[in-house]
């Protein structure tokens, strides 16, 4: 079993270069900025394979050393979602400082317990309904799917998760998404809050001023794929577009049978956060604080060609105000003016009309309608195998 700290002096240190490090929309130079990224790579929150967590089900794994790199890099886009919405792209996380509740709020919802939100119990069941058994691998696509569905669950971020399929993404869809809970005439029409009641631990209440925006935050999620075997030279330029952009959540993929959380890039190496090393699975202390150290890489990221990308990817961005949403669909539509840039995606205003409407399916937690879920779902997740161990 290996630990970050045993890996430490294996990572090699960022290069002394010209070019620009660019992480999840955030500029940097080498020479003059290395502790500030350093300190922003350190601070995004870091899943690995755990071991001796309770038993996924009661009865399963209790490790997901071999088989559960993708769930992680899930879970690790995804945190970076609660971080912006709760936290702020500006928040830093620095060893032994006192961090706020809702830092540790966000780290509960990913820890190795049934009852958290996001945790990898919840990410393998409910894979389960989708007809991927517990251990089996996921493409970036399954595994965004299964997010979405536990979203739902999530009443303290209250957030609007959407996927975009067929490589659009639709405007129209996403504004109705995200302004759905805002039918009723005004607060007085919507149902009354208990102030009792707790969801996961967190009281509800602390999403009830953000019912009353108009605007829900959104988590776009677009799986694509970006070439047959290997990706295809003309998407890299778009794809290094992506990781300037301020609303970047950055992209999940890897090499082949091995999948990663890409965080940004420099020159023509991807930065990322390995989720590949067991860590002992933790638990809170008897004061309930949570030993948090182990979910930052505190060692120089890893870098890898962006040629060596598997073409199979989901990239994410969050929309945190309508405004964040505007300017994402600006820039995406300026992103396909640039020369020898293909773009990844198309955005369009509304839905062509011989498309379906993922977000008309039942992805309600209790969906059973597997049969009309099947397409939406990753056709690519066969092109990955579980490594040996």
């Amino acid at each position: 079993t290996l630990t970050y700290d045993t890996l430490r002096f294996e990572y090699e240190d960022f290069p002394e270069t010209k070019e620009p490090v660019w992480i999840l929309g955030r500029k940097y130079s080498v020479f003059t900025e290395k502790e500030e990224i350093l300190l922003d790579v350190t601070s995004r929150l870091w899943f690995t394979y755990r071991k001796n967590f309770p038993a996924i089900g009661g009865t399963g794994p209790t490790s997901d050393t071999g088989w559960g790199c993708m769930l992680r890099c899930g879970q690790m886009i995804f945190a970076q979602a609660l971080v912006c919405r709760h936290l702020g792209r500006d928040w830093r996380w620095i060893k032994g400082k006192r961090q706020t509740d809702n830092y540790f709020n966000v780290l509960n919802a990913f820890i190795d317990k049934k009852d958290s939100y996001y945790s990898i119990h919840q990410i393998a069941q409910m894979g389960v309904g989708e007809g991927k058994s517990i251990g089996q691998w996921y493409g970036p696509n399954t595994v965004a799917q299964v997010l979405k569905k536990l979203a739902t669950f999530d009443t303290w971020s209250s957030l609007a998760v959407h996927i975009a399929m067929d490589n659009t993404v639709v405007m129209e869809e996403i504004r109705r998404l995200c302004q759905s809970n805002f039918s009723c005439a005004g607060a007085a029409a919507c149902p009354a809050v208990e102030a009792d009641v707790l969801y996961n631990g967190y009281p509800e209440e602390a999403g009830v001023k953000d019912k009353l925006s108009l605007w829900k935050p959104l988590v776009l999620l677009i799986p694509l794929r970006l070439g047959l075997t290997e990706i295809n030279e003309a998407y890299i330029e778009t794809l290094k577009h992506c990781f300037m952009m301020p609303q970047s959540l950055g992209v999940i993929g890897g090499k082949p049978n091995s999948a990663h959380y890409f965080i940004g890039y420099v020159g023509e190496e991807l930065i990322y956060l390995d989720p590949h090393t067991t860590q002992p699975a933790v638990e809170p202390s008897d004061s309930g604080c949570l030993p948090d150290e182990s979910f930052h890489c505190q060692h120089p990221p890893c870098r890898m060609s962006i040629a060596e990308l598997d073409p199979s990817i989901a990239v994410g961005f969050f929309c945190h105000t309508e405004e964040d949403f505007n300017d994402w669909c600006h820039q995406i539509k300026k992103l396909s003016l640039v020369r020898g840039a293909l773009p990844m995606f198309e955005l369009v205003e509304r839905q062509p009309s011989h498309f379906s409407n993922p977000d008309v399916l039942n992805l309600t937690p209790d969906s059973s309608d597997a049969d009309r879920l099947e397409r939406f779902f990753d056709s690519e997740d066969e092109d990955f195998e579980i490594l040996s161990l």
